[in-house]
């Protein structure tokens, strides 16, 4: 893509319910107004970077753009995992992503161990690559910063 850091914000809405409770992996998911918006250049796949809910903290995640193979899912749809244990669900609150950089495309998957297991390595890789310099200023970006009652697309 090569509009990143891509910056995005939502509202949190109800997604398909597999990712905590068939992956264990909580996922927060965009409504199609902003997956709708999206560069006509973003590639279908695995994507890093920060996000924060509502004014809160900005911690390291993870979000899938794309149609889930493995789910043969009809629609596209955007499934953030933030990288912190929360309380509670947070939906409707509002969702702030900054993508900064891509891991690599969707991809089908044989069983629901190896989606896991691919999910469970991207993290950790994000989680190293946002440790590079370059991605952590990114982290203090203005784009957490601003009132958080407005959605919006790019920055």
């Amino acid at each position: 893509m090569r509009h990143l850091p891509y910056f995005c914000r939502g509202q949190v809405v109800r997604g398909f319910g597999r990712g905590s409770k068939q992956l264990g992996i909580p996922t927060a998911n965009f409504p199609e107004q902003v997956i709708d918006n999206l560069p006509a250049d973003v590639s279908t796949g695995i994507y890093y970077g920060w996000a924060s809910v509502g004014s809160g903290d900005v911690h390291k995640m993870v979000v899938s753009i794309g149609w889930n193979p493995y789910y043969k899912n009809t629609k596209k749809s955007m499934e953030t995992h933030i990288m912190h244990t929360f309380k509670e669900d947070f939906y409707g609150e509002i969702l702030n992503v900054a993508i900064v950089g891509y891991l690599r495309p969707e991809k089908n998957f044989d069983s629901l161990e190896s989606l896991i297991s691919a999910i469970q390595g991207d993290i950790e890789e994000a989680k190293k690559r946002l440790d590079l310099p370059e991605h952590l200023k990114l982290k203090e970006d203005n784009f957490f910063q601003v009132p958080k009652s407005k959605i919006m697309n790019g920055h």
